[in-house]
């Protein structure tokens, strides 16, 4: 497994951009199965990653982050909690 958390979280903010959010999660923080989707109010972002906190930081640079899920897929796997 090349990428180890699961990482999801709700961004909540003023004019958000899906793609520019998108775009930047891809070029700027390594992983994979990116989604960032919602609105210009509310944006839904699941990733996997080695460095979630990039993402919060991230996130928290252009709004309010809640609902944030940080899961380790490697202990999942094992059959232990994430």
């Amino acid at each position: 497994m090349e990428y180890k958390y699961d990482t999801q979280l709700l961004l909540e903010g003023e004019n958000l951009d899906e793609d520019v959010i998108h775009d930047y999660i891809q070029e700027n923080i390594p992983g994979d199965c990116l989604l960032a989707f919602g609105d210009e109010d509310l944006i839904k972002i699941h990733f996997h990653t080695n460095v979630p906190w990039k993402v919060l930081e991230y996130g928290a640079s252009l709004g309010d982050i809640h609902d944030v899920v940080v899961e380790n897929m490697e202990r999942q796997a094992a059959g232990l909690q994430g």
